[in-house]
């Protein structure tokens, strides 16, 4: 396959050391066959194999740099795509950036380099032989596509329960990530255990697949080496038999019984190889995915404080067929499980996540057709786990408006305005609030578990900071604390 990520020159120079390879096979063979029948030519016997050996170091070389050249590029391009589609799952893309690339030397490095040699050297042994020995030519060339065919039925095979591997273990490592950044809640609601159970059954399952992967990998080897071993057993043989028989000199049967082996080989070494680097071209063909641009969204947001906001048959991730209205100033709470969907349906109305099915209506637009950057401007989010930036409390809340005194007395902040040291969960928590505080302008509120980090006290005093925030506007909020639920006009359960 052309992958963007491979310089289009490696082709070139692989066939370049390929035929070259081809030529030192052809020398070798010759010069043994004449020293072995009583000739002279040891010291260009010696410069032959030092030359072989020589090529065989170069395309080492060659192939390793281009292999770490090739996987640098493909990281960079993964974690460029993974943050445009922005939708991706931070597990998944884990998965393919570490594991996965690296599995993609074996191919570059191993196969393609074996596939070149393959392609030139039976047929450079072969146009030899002709020339030396037509019936040891001809049986070769009647014997020699054995080999790639089998090489094609078990490869078939192979390819797609790599495949199946390389897919079930990007599950794996992609949900084992999500657990582990998510352990906290689980634990908090006794679901750790649980997810320890689903994350043992899909590794036992990915086991499995693995395992039988090299079943048939050992087995494909075991017959490509039966039919080479066959097939150069048909060839030396009669070659044999002939020459006691007087009908072919012993220069001519040597060169031939040096010449058979290495017309099977290349092609025995592309097939063991291939199993290498199968893995690899399964990840080459996932990352080539390319995301297509996001179409250009141009229509103005309509007005929040008159909008209707509504999930039609929205299917993302754990939602599916998901139904919400929201009417223009209502303030709802999401409660649920975790793992339900809670922060995937903010991230809806944020518009960083694409539903799959359905859509998501503003004012009876597709959220799709609106300006993402003026949608975002008339919005006051809170997530999780806010940022800090570099800078005052002062400053980090002035990225949300201008009044940031007013914002942080709000919230309890009030007296570390110009504090710069490093900052506790709950002052981030509440420094985010503010933010969210300063933007007057905002129609609607997201918040995200607002006060999971806060103590009675301080939550006490956010509380009354966010009903102030949320009088008059739309606002949606994940809840797992009580006292948030009693702010609320209404609440969503998500199972």
């Amino acid at each position: 396959m052309r992958d963007p990520a491979v310089p289009r020159s490696y082709g070139v120079l692989l066939a370049v050391v390929a035929v070259a390879t081809a030529v030192l096979v052809l020398a070798q063979a010759e010069l043994l066959a004449r020293l072995a029948s009583g000739g002279d030519g040891i010291a260009l016997l010696a410069g032959v194999v030092g030359a072989r050996a020589a090529v065989l170091w170069g395309q080492r070389v060659l192939t390793q740099r281009t292999a770490a050249t090739v996987k640098a590029r493909l990281r960079e391009r993964v974690l460029r795509d993974a943050v445009a589609r922005r939708g991706d799952r931070a597990g998944a893309v884990s998965t393919l950036v570490t594991r996965g690339v690296d599995a993609v030397e074996p191919y570059l490095a191993g196969y393609l380099p074996q596939l070149a040699v393959a392609a030139v050297v039976p047929l450079a042994v072969l146009l030899r032989l002709a020339f030396a020995d037509l019936t040891a030519a001809l049986t070769i060339l009647v014997t020699l596509p054995l080999i790639p065919v089998f090489a094609a039925l078990v490869g078939a095979h192979t390819r797609d329960r790599t495949r199946r591997q390389w897919a079930e273990l990007s599950a794996v490592g992609g949900h084992f990530l999500d657990v582990v950044a998510g352990l906290g809640t689980l634990k908090l609601f006794g679901r750790a255990a649980a997810q320890a159970d689903t994350v043992r059954r899909m590794a036992t399952a990915h086991a499995d697949t693995t395992m039988r992967t090299l079943r048939v990998a050992f087995l494909s080897a075991l017959v490509l080496e039966l039919v080479a071993t066959l097939s150069v057993a048909l060839v030396a043989v009669p070659v044999g038999l002939r020459l006691l028989g007087g009908g072919v000199d012993l220069r001519v049967a040597l060169l031939v019984l040096l010449l058979a082996p290495e017309a099977y080989l290349p092609l025995r070494a592309a097939g063991a190889q291939f199993h290498a680097g199968a893995e690899g071209l399964a990840v080459l063909e996932q990352a080539a995915v390319v995301p297509a641009p996001p179409a250009t969204a141009t229509r103005r947001p309509p007005d929040l404080g008159r909008a209707e906001i509504v999930l039609e048959d929205v299917g993302v991730r754990s939602l599916r067929g998901f139904h919400l209205r929201i009417a223009p100033g209502e303030r709802i709470a999401l409660v649920g499980p975790s793992g339900a969907g809670k922060s995937t349906l903010l991230a809806l109305l944020l518009g960083e996540v694409v539903p799959d099915t359905g859509r998501v209506l503003v004012g009876g637009v597709d959220l799709r057709e609106i300006d993402r950057t003026a949608w975002l401007r008339g919005l006051a989010w809170v997530p999780q786990a806010p940022t800090a930036f570099e800078g005052t409390v002062a400053d980090n809340i002035r990225l949300g408006g201008p009044d940031a005194t007013a914002a942080a007395v709000a919230v309890g902040l009030g007296d570390l305005l110009e504090a710069r040291h490093p900052l506790s969960s709950g002052e981030r928590q509440r420094v985010a609030l503010a933010r969210a505080l300063a933007r007057a302008d905002a129609g609607l509120l997201l918040l995200d578990e607002p006060t999971a980090r806060l103590d009675s006290g301080t939550e006490a005093t956010v509380l009354a900071a966010a009903r102030a925030l949320s009088r008059g506007r739309t606002a949606v909020l994940v809840a797992h604390r009580p006292a948030l639920l009693a702010e609320v006009d209404r609440v969503v359960e998500l199972r």
